[in-house]
């Protein structure tokens, strides 16, 4: 492309410079600028040859000058048009300055009957300046504001320049594209409108106001199907969900009525949410013949939470459904105007947009924007112009369109996809709009929005704006729309008559066909784990594949004395932690397994242990040794962006769906995931028990207290086991590499699926006494509870439970002070509690009388809370750190006479 192919102001200062380009060398401009400059030429030599005083050289005349102003005035409205908008249904639009009057590009109302060439660049060859002012006007000025004049690609911007100028942003349906555009507005009006008069008083978070998303969401969808997309992956927040369900996914009337009338769910195992968080699936034909899936993935209150799901979805979709073809899977993500310029996951989310392991082929955003949130007023909600400007981040388009003008939303969402299509980048469509009620059906807004309200009560909604515009183009007659009415009205109320005689709520998975085949758990599930051995030829084979760099690429020293001493391992018969982890991935990778692991770092591993991609020397090649042996699934590992929020409720919705592999995101240290607390509190504790969703994902939480201070000690043990309940969870603290190797296996040889939090080691990487040999990992399968291997069983008085890394301060503590009377016992899955387990063990030590609970967290954190709780009829004494506000001391001496202290006590006397 020629370097001044097509211009923006960010980066031509001035159309002159162009114009000085074009006289240096008339190739270096592009085609239309070139043949725009002989016009300036003729028009340059009719003036010379006119005024014969002419000044000589190349200084530009005034008529060529103000063909530069002209186009100036173009990039006015290109660039700023959308501030002068007539986008707001219900408020007058805020004053900006300078404003697009013709005199602040250096031309007068004598101007307007001139013809100027400057009508080329936007499609209309040389026009009058009126024509070219009224254009522009009707394109960037009317329902429709466009802002995307800062992307960087000049590519993108002529292809939206020539769409939206080509049309002047406006639609030109046909009779029955607009029949039907109003049977779709209609569904949206009048089912809101059935909801507010069958069930007075209950919250349903309505859409009135914003009914035009039905039409909108519909084009999306049926413009997508024509250009490839199968499957649609949405997300929203709770305002028009029920509207979403009804007329987009086409769950039943029926079944959405029955949940108003109160019924509780068919399956007895399933706690419930709110009927305005729940999720769906469905499978549709579109208009043009094209087979489609659409989901709606359930979302808790927390506002933009389902954000980083949806995309996880999404790409799951992508690499396991869809071969890895992004332009047949789109997310759709709606979002309310507070939530979207307020909630920080949002920018999470967009900046994780064009990662390599995390990008979907671009979202469509489309904004609800009721210029208000919950009671606050838009102008206290954000600092920006607009709650969109997020998306100028990865400079994304932004279109702002009229709520109440149908058809500019529907026409905009088809244009919204089309550039989806076609750059594979994130949109947004910022619907402007209004909330009809409060904040829900039972608010009064009139406490704190009087005046917007005062308008709010005498607007008319959206379909009979559209029918007052269709009846009086001839399109339609009263008749005709009465009659629409009254046939869906009839139809909902027959639905209702139903739902009122149904006894149960019929609350449908909202994925259902990768999980068949995968079932609940059930309380006998947790008893004992199933084999996930691997035989032996197999585990050394593998090892011993994986553990070789290729002769023919030259490595950093150190990485070839990694792989060295991990080949050492197998001769020795000791394998690390490392070796025990890449091992699990790599069998079960064998067995046909995909693994995907993301997190911080996670390649090389925050302690430098994994190495699991591995770079050669003096350049930027990677080698990943575990999708080289021929395994028949691969290994997808990617550092992720430095985000818990996102990146975890990313993986969360991965392992949504692949059921059928291991998703696993590792904190870069254990004290950081509580930046996604959200994640870990509305949806991996609980979607099971509110959605009937199982999920798989494993979590990776280095743990361990090492003196390195409060926030590089403590993965929050105390806060997941406080959430632990109906069997949701699973939380492990593996002491050795071949336990995690089970446990991890595990996790894709069971019928169902339950999260997995690991508390993983640091110091335990690299200690001596923490390996395994191929005995451990070639029988059985993961312990819940480890016997002391050393204790005599007669001599013992004091038992010791302990779990993790503690466990190898306290043998070293028996060993040194030579006692035998004690037996240290690990328990290395703390939840579902492994009751049974403890109490075969505990059974054999007759004479044991003391019962100690050992940690080394303080004592109002960590496992100890809970141990009293489950322990049933054994009494614990606690032994560890006092109760503290902080996880751990920053001085390391403290720490080291801490750390002393609790394995001395153990050993006293009393």
């Amino acid at each position: 492309m020629d370097k001044y192919s097509y211009i923006s102001n960010a980066e031509i200062a001035s159309v002159d410079e162009l114009y000085q380009a074009y006289i240096e060398d008339n190739q270096s401009v592009a085609p239309d600028w070139r043949k725009f400059f002989e016009g300036f030429e003729f028009a340059r030599s009719n003036f010379e040859d006119k005024e014969p005083g002419a000044q000589a050289g190349r200084e530009i005349p005034e008529s060529v000058r103000k063909e530069f102003n002209v186009i100036n005035l173009i990039n006015g409205y290109r660039s700023r048009g959308h501030l002068f908008t007539k986008t707001n249904p219900v408020r007058e639009r805020r004053h900006y300055l300078p404003n697009l009057d013709i005199e602040n590009f250096g031309l007068e109302p004598a101007d307007l009957e001139t013809v100027f060439h400057a009508g080329g660049q936007i499609g209309i060859g040389p026009s009058k300046l009126r024509d070219i002012i009224s254009h522009l006007n009707q394109t960037y000025c009317q329902s429709v504001g466009a802002e995307y004049m800062y992307i960087r690609d000049p590519v993108v911007i002529k292809w939206l320049q020539d769409k939206m100028e080509g049309c002047k942003n406006t639609p030109k349906f046909s009779t029955d594209e607009r029949k039907l555009i109003l049977n779709k507005l209609n569904h949206a009006v009048a089912f809101e409108s059935f909801l507010h008069t069958k069930f007075v008083g209950q919250k349903r978070f309505s859409l009135e106001g914003a009914e035009t998303v039905i039409p909108a969401l519909d084009a999306v969808c049926e413009r997508g199907a024509e250009l490839g997309v199968e499957d649609f992956v949405f997300g929203m927040p709770h305002r028009g969900r029920l509207n979403v369900l009804a007329n987009i996914l086409e769950k039943t009337y029926k079944d959405i009525f029955t949940e108003f009338e109160g019924r509780v769910a068919q399956d007895s195992v399933f706690d419930g949410d709110v009927k305005y968080h729940l999720g769906y699936s469905s499978d549709k034909i579109s208009l043009g013949g094209k087979p489609i899936h659409m989901s709606l993935t359930p979302n808790p209150s927390h506002l933009e939470a389902v954000n980083p799901v949806v995309e996880g979805i999404a790409r799951a979709k992508i690499d396991n459904r869809h071969n890895k073809d992004n332009s047949k899977v789109c997310p759709i993500l709606m979002h309310g105007d507070a939530a979207l310029a307020g909630q920080g996951i949002v920018y999470e989310v967009i900046q994780m947009s064009q990662l390599e392991g995390f990008k979907t082929g671009g979202t469509i955003h489309i904004v609800v924007n009721n210029q208000i949130g919950f009671t606050t007023n838009y102008l206290d909600g954000r600092s920006s112009t607009y709650c969109t400007d997020v998306a100028k981040v990865v400079l994304c388009p932004v279109f702002h369109v009229n709520g109440d003008d149908v058809e500019a939303v529907v026409y905009t969402s088809k244009l919204a996809m089309e550039f989806r299509q076609t750059f594979k980048k994130d949109v947004f469509i910022d619907v402007l709009c209004y909330r009809k009620y409060g904040h829900n059906e039972g608010d009064e807004p009139r406490f704190t929005q009087p005046l917007l309200y005062k308008a709010i009560a005498v607007h008319p909604n959206p379909k009979d704006i559209y029918l007052k515009q269709l009846i009086g183009e001839g399109i339609i007659d009263a008749a005709f729309a009465e009659a629409m009415e009254k046939d869906f009205k009839n139809l909902l109320q027959d639905k209702l008559e139903e739902a009122k005689r149904s006894e149960k709520a019929d609350i449908a998975s909202f994925l259902n066909g990768q999980w068949k085949g995968i079932r609940m758990a059930t309380a006998q599930d947790f008893e004992k784990s199933p084999d996930t051995s691997v035989d032996k030829k197999l585990f050394l084979e593998i090892a011993g594949k994986t553990t070789r760099l290729p002769s023919d690429k030259k490595f950093f020293n150190k990485i070839e004395n990694i792989f060295k001493e991990r080949q050492g391992m197998i001769d020795k018969d000791k394998y690390d932690w490392a070796m025990g982890e890449l091992m699990a991935y790599a069998t079960l990778m064998n067995e046909g397994s995909d693994v995907r692991f993301s997190g911080q770092d996670v390649e090389r591993g925050t302690f430098s242990h994994r190495h699991a991609v591995v770079k050669v020397e003096d350049s930027e090649e990677e080698y990943t040794p575990l999708n080289r042996f021929g395994a028949k699934g691969k290994l997808d590992i990617y550092n992720s962006l430095l985000s818990e929020y996102a990146v975890l409720g990313f993986e969360f919705g991965y392992s949504f769906g692949t059921p059928g592999d291991l998703v696993i995101w590792e904190a870069q240290f254990g004290d950081f995931f509580n930046g996604a607390q959200i994640i870990i509190d509305q949806f991996i504790t609980c979607s099971e028990y509110k959605w009937r969703r199982m999920n798989g994902l494993v979590m990776l939480l280095p743990h361990g207290y090492e003196g390195q201070g409060p926030e590089h000690s403590s993965g929050r043990m105390e806060r997941f086991l406080q959430q632990c309940g109906e069997n949701n969870i699973q939380i492990v603290n593996c002491t050795t590499p071949a336990n995690q190797f089970h446990v991890l296996r595990r996790q894709l040889k069971r019928q169902f699926r339950k999260p997995l939090i690991c508390f993983t080691p640091k110091k335990l990487l690299r200690y001596p006494a923490c390996v395994s040999s191929v005995s451990d990992f070639i029988s059985g399968g993961f312990q819940e509870v480890m016997d002391d291997p050393k204790a005599d069983v007669v001599s013992v008085k004091k038992i010791a439970f302990c779990c993790g890394k503690i466990y190898y301060d306290l043998a070293e503590g028996k060993e040194k002070a030579g006692k035998t009377d004690v037996a240290i016992i690990r328990i290395e899955q703390l939840y579902p509690f492994p009751a049974k387990q403890i109490q075969a063990i505990v059974s054999k030590y007759k004479n044991a009388k003391d019962y100690c609970w050992v940690q080394e967290e303080p004592e109002n954190m960590g496992a100890w809370s809970f141990m009293m709780r489950v322990f049933g009829n054994i009494r614990l004494r606690y032994i560890g750190r006092q109760e503290s506000a902080t996880p751990a001391t920053g001085y390391a001496k403290v720490h080291a006479e801490q750390q002393a202290g609790i394995v001395s006590r153990l050993f006293d006397k009393n």
